[in-house]
């Protein structure tokens, strides 16, 4: 990924989260379309305490768009972080891979679990999730690396770059 296209894809990102946080606040929770849709279902478990599944499914959607958002911030970061890179930014290339994938799994898997997604395709959708959350944590690691753990290069004055070879 070139840092521009990280950069939109961040922003395209935020704006998504800010778009399905206002959904869940007013299509889901002031509607009552989740009381309608799970009142059928049997209470949940949630942190020890059954809860009403509607109330469980509304917490995994905003689940999602709080993972959203704070991953679409990292991937600007990144973007960022990947215009002043010395090196082919490896590293930062696989945080920005994971990072949108990562998004795209787990937060989109919570969106499609909640809404009652396509069951056609037969995805148990609730096996997405930690998929998209291990890249998620990958997107991390990889960033970790790139701040910290590649070679210095210098600059040409004897004076490092302040950045590694292989990220930034």
């Amino acid at each position: 990924m070139t840092a521009r296209s990280t950069l939109t894809l961040a922003a395209i990102f935020g704006f998504l989260a800010v778009l399905l946080g206002a959904f869940g606040a007013h299509g889901l929770k002031d509607s009552g379309f989740l009381e309608k849709k799970y009142q059928d279902v049997e209470a949940k478990n949630y942190a020890g305490l059954m809860i009403p599944a509607s109330h469980k499914y509304m917490l995994d959607f905003e689940t999602g768009v709080r993972y959203h958002m704070w991953h679409a911030l990292a991937l600007g970061l990144t973007g960022f972080l990947m215009r002043f890179r010395t090196g082919r930014g490896g590293s930062l290339n696989v945080a920005a891979g994971a990072f949108t994938a990562g998004v795209i799994l787990f937060s989109g898997s919570l969106y499609v679990l909640v809404i009652g997604g396509p069951k056609f395709l037969g995805i148990p959708w609730g096996k997405v999730a930690p998929i998209g959350g291990t890249l998620l944590l990958v997107g991390w690691l990889s960033l970790a690396w790139a701040a910290c753990c590649c070679p210095q290069v210098d600059r040409g004055d004897g004076q490092p770059n302040g950045g590694p070879a292989c990220g930034f």
